[in-house]
């Protein structure tokens, strides 16, 4: 008979407790959004636009309703999708849903962050920094501060997302 497992196990479960409720503040401002793989998309002299890209995984679920910049004039969260035989892009005015425990792909030809109005070029192996605005269901609002680095594009067929 295992008889030393039953009186370790509440001790377990009181040191969590104690732990959870030392820590509960913090928890109040810790992001609750998981931000993987990000990068911006460098441009050329002249090029007014381009997109930043990421994976964001929400354990609780949330809405990515915003995005700023100080390097454009204006930053929206976009899609592009096929419609009939053309691509269309345009900025999802209510945010994007990330469901519980689901990555949602920010990608070039799909979900992205466009980056528009650029005030100056954004040179490869540079940083862009980015405020990504979250809510959850209950409209709690939240932010996240990224330093995200430039790079030419993917080496995958991803980057180029439709054909001509």
């Amino acid at each position: 008979m295992n008889t030393r497992i039953l009186p370790r196990f509440p001790r377990r479960i009181a040191v969590s407790l104690l732990l959870l409720a030392a820590a509960g503040s913090a928890l109040a401002q810790v992001p609750s959004v998981d931000v993987r793989d990000a990068w911006v998309r460098a441009t050329v002299p002249g090029q007014s636009g381009t997109g930043a890209f990421m994976k964001l995984n929400a354990p609780a679920g949330a809405r990515l309703v915003g995005v700023s910049t100080p390097v454009a004039g204006v930053a929206e969260v976009h899609e592009m999708k096929m419609e009939g035989d053309t691509m269309r892009m345009r900025a999802l005015e209510r945010g994007l849903e990330l469901p519980a425990r689901q990555t949602v792909e920010l990608k070039p030809g799909g979900y992205h962050l466009m980056l528009m109005d650029l005030k100056q070029p954004l040179a490869k192996d540079s940083t862009v920094p980015l405020t990504l605005r979250f809510e959850d269901a209950k409209g709690q609002k939240s932010t996240i501060e990224l330093k995200v680095p430039v790079l030419a594009g993917p080496a995958s067929p991803a980057g180029s997302a439709h054909k001509h």
